[in-house]
């Protein structure tokens, strides 16, 4: 049986079919839906902290205990989708997300609530690389594919954006919608998903599914952000410090081996040699870490320190969300002229002086002088890296590992922002005392804060240039192709397997 998406066009100017566009707009949905979630609940934390009576480096795990739970299993959810079908996974994991939604709304404690969101980014952690796996195997590499997935990376940024005026909204009745909001949406896209989304085919192997590499990384990972956030607290040369960090390395390590010997890789670590590929992934790390420490700390300082209510405070964030949304059309053609590695370094331009800009603030608003125009060159910035990310980092990637290589470059995404947000929250309450003290020892709490995530956008910047150099020595935007899997593709007759 031929699949609808099997059908799409061979050119990005041809028309898409009816169904196809319910395809995408449904996957789409599911990656606003995660998008929405990671960043709807920052701008109801302080209400959250009021109510359940959390603490700073309790409030910050809200954040990053969606964020790893998305970030710990997306090399196994995107191993998944190759073995066990795209289709599958993506309505499973879609339905526990709906669910998962609808009891974080109802719990009445700050462990409950952590619990919760880490189950929605489990969940996540499976929708995230099966859909993106749907599009890369769907739409043709070249002008067709990059016209899809700009549309469904800048549904993913928009949803980021607009889950803050969202959030404030909400939070003007209650922190709880912030939480519930996801689950009817969830159900409603589940229901078109299992119209729209055909069976697709599984890739037949007897190397199993790398759950000891699943339990090794997701264990380092988790050690590693919460060393860091508990650092400050025990100290960072405390025996327990050096410890933890040593049995993270000890774990990373464990895991690179398993990698290296398993039948079934959740990583192939040849896709490394790629130096595209690492820039993408490390680029990918760097943007997501420092918008969500932005965010993080901006919020705060505008609701602790500005007084702001949630919905001014969403509000302020509008003009980055609209941008991204009214681009979603137009990234595909930008890239396809002038190729990733400008299209990145350009965003990475812009989000530094963004955040540099946003260093000049006071305990006085100061909107349109300074958070207005930050809050511009971050939409724009948004706009251009990251569907630009995920066209660099699944060009030249063969089908039947589309799944690992999404669900590594959404791992990059996620782990990076835990990580970083982790280090943020420990730069801006080292001294929790002195920021206590007055409004202006707060403001200059958040400032080395800033600093750090300026920082962490130039060194994005950093990284992308190896890649100008050898995009001039090319002459064009031509893609470079990741080193190949040497197992063969699935043949015709094992890939007729379908879930």
């Amino acid at each position: 049986m031929t699949s609808p998406l099997t059908d799409a066009p061979n050119s990005a100017q041809e028309r898409w079919s009816p169904r196809l566009w319910g395809t995408l707009l449904v996957l789409c949905a599911a990656m606003f839906l995660d998008a929405l979630d990671v960043s709807m609940v920052g701008v109801a934390l302080p209400s959250i902290a009021t109510d359940l009576g959390l603490s700073t480096a309790t409030l910050q795990w809200i954040v990053s205990g969606y964020i790893l739970g998305y970030g710990g299993l997306l090399l196994l959810g995107g191993r998944a989708a190759d073995l066990l079908g795209r289709r599958r996974v993506f309505l499973v994991a879609l339905a526990v997300f709906a669910l998962a939604s609808l009891l974080g709304g109802l719990v009445d404690s700050g462990p409950l609530l952590i619990a919760s969101r880490f189950i929605k980014g489990l969940s996540a952690a499976f929708t995230a690389p099966a859909g993106l796996s749907i599009i890369t195997t769907t739409f043709k590499e070249g002008p067709q594919r990059n016209r899809a997935l700009s549309i469904y990376t800048t549904c993913a940024a928009t949803g980021f954006s607009m889950g803050l005026v969202l959030s404030g909204l909400l939070t003007e009745l209650s922190w709880r919608w912030t939480m519930l909001l996801p689950a009817p949406v969830a159900l409603v896209a589940l229901v078109f998903a299992l119209r729209l989304i055909p069976h697709s085919p599984r890739e037949s192997s007897s190397g199993g599914y790398d759950l000891p590499g699943a339990v090794t990384g997701t264990a380092a990972m988790l050690l590693l952000v919460f060393t860091v956030v508990q650092a400050p607290e025990a100290g960072w040369t405390s025996a327990r410090t050096l410890l933890s960090f040593l049995v993270a390395a000890v774990l990373l390590v464990s895991f690179v081996l398993i990698e290296r010997r398993s039948a079934s890789p959740l990583v192939r670590l040849g896709v490394l040699r790629s130096g595209s590929q690492v820039r993408a992934q490390l680029g990918a790390a760097a943007f997501f870490g420092s918008y969500v420490a932005f965010q993080f700390i901006v919020t705060q300082y505008m609701q602790s320190l500005l007084h702001w209510s949630a919905l001014q405070t969403a509000l302020a964030f509008l003009p980055a969300g609209v941008l991204v949304a009214l681009s979603s059309t137009k990234i595909g053609g930008i890239v396809d002229r002038f190729g990733t590695p400008r299209v990145i370094a350009a965003g990475f331009t812009l989000l530094v002086v963004a955040y540099a800009l946003f260093l000049r603030i006071s305990l006085t608003p100061q909107y349109a002088a300074v958070i207005l125009p930050s809050m511009l060159l971050l939409g724009a910035a948004c706009a251009l890296v990251f569907p630009s990310l995920n066209i660099q980092a699944t060009n030249g990637v063969d089908d039947h590992e589309q799944g690992m290589v999404s669900g590594l470059l959404n791992t990059s995404i996620q782990v990076g922002g835990a990580l970083f947000l982790a280090v943020i929250t420990a730069v801006i309450t080292a001294d929790g005392s002195a920021r206590a003290s007055s409004p202006q020892a707060a403001l200059d709490a958040f400032r080395p804060g800033l600093a750090v995530v300026t920082a962490i956008a130039l060194a994005g910047l950093v990284i992308t240039l190896p890649g100008l150099r050898k995009q001039r020595r090319r002459g064009d935007g031509a893609s470079i192709v990741v080193a190949r899997s040497t197992v063969p593709e699935v043949s015709p007759e094992k890939a007729a397997v379908r879930d």
